[in-house]
């Protein structure tokens, strides 16, 4: 297609087009709960067969945006000058999103992907003085070098963890609460009552399969790295922002409720370092 950009990813790094593809079509909505043009303009310049992931009406990407969003924009209020880094960032939009916010000029942005996400990341968006990009996988540290932390720091792992091996998850976890007391780190998993299903893969049409999700924790397992991660000040199970419709909203309102739900719902945290 003329004027379009082919996207060679394979494994986990291709799931980035999916988790782009659900954003930019709720963002396409007129009743959107994500404002994000940019998205759109990716999902336009690439030359990819984005029918095989199958269905992707649905909110969950674009409420996991907003969710990050929201406590990324807190730290950047209280820390204007601050660093966020995006681990294994993919071809998520959030530093456009959080400009559009009116934070100022200040804070800075680190990705941390691959060659290959980091070379189309260079084709498709636009360049910016504010933000660094390091070709590397995030289990390689030497990133941590390249991180400013005279303002703060601000981690998110957006899709991430889940993908790792479990001692890989957890030695990354470690070492970014060793290396930056004062910042903070965001990161999702599915739900530990799904593990099994997770670890084999889920199928999202006949075409297309997510990869294997071997990383997960429990709710009373995410609580304790306040004890069993030295630097862990403080454990926060953040709720997901609100959505669209009635039951949608009802159901994100009444499983964090119930503990004996706490098997089945996927989590979100945020660490504070101390």
């Amino acid at each position: 297609m003329t004027g379009k950009h082919t996207a060679d990813l394979t494994g986990v790094s291709e799931t980035a087009l999916m988790t782009l593809l659900v954003r930019a079509t709720e963002a396409r909505r007129p009743d959107a709960i994500l404002d994000d043009p940019m998205a759109i303009h990716l999902v336009d310049s690439i030359d990819y067969d984005f029918a095989k992931f199958g269905f992707i009406r649905r909110q969950d990407m674009a409420l996991r945006a907003l969710t990050f969003d929201k406590h990324a924009r807190r730290y950047l209020l209280d820390h204007p000058k601050a660093t966020v880094v995006a681990l294994a960032e993919g071809l998520q939009t959030s530093s456009y999103r959080l400009d559009a916010a009116g934070l100022g000029d200040q804070f800075r942005w680190l990705t941390v992907d691959l060659p290959p996400m980091i070379e189309l990341r260079r084709k498709l968006l636009p360049a910016s003085d504010r933000v660094q990009l390091c070709a590397q996988s995030a289990l390689d540290f030497s990133w941590m070098d390249q991180v400013d932390t005279d303002h703060g720091v601000f981690i998110t792992a957006e899709g991430l963890l889940m993908y790792l091996q479990p001692d890989e998850a957890m030695a990354l976890i470690t070492e970014c609460a060793s290396r930056f007391p004062g910042g903070q780190m965001m990161f999702d998993l599915p739900p530990s009552g799904l593990a099994a299903l997770a670890r084999r893969g889920v199928r999202t049409s006949l075409r297309y399969r997510v990869p294997s999700m071997p990383f997960t924790l429990s709710v009373a397992e995410v609580a304790d790295l306040v004890n069993t991660v030295p630097g862990v000040r403080a454990v926060h199970d953040v709720p997901v922002e609100g959505g669209r419709g009635r039951l949608v909203n009802a159901l994100l309102w009444t499983v964090p409720r119930f503990r004996l739900l706490d098997p089945i719902r996927p989590l979100t945290t945020l660490l504070e370092f101390g």
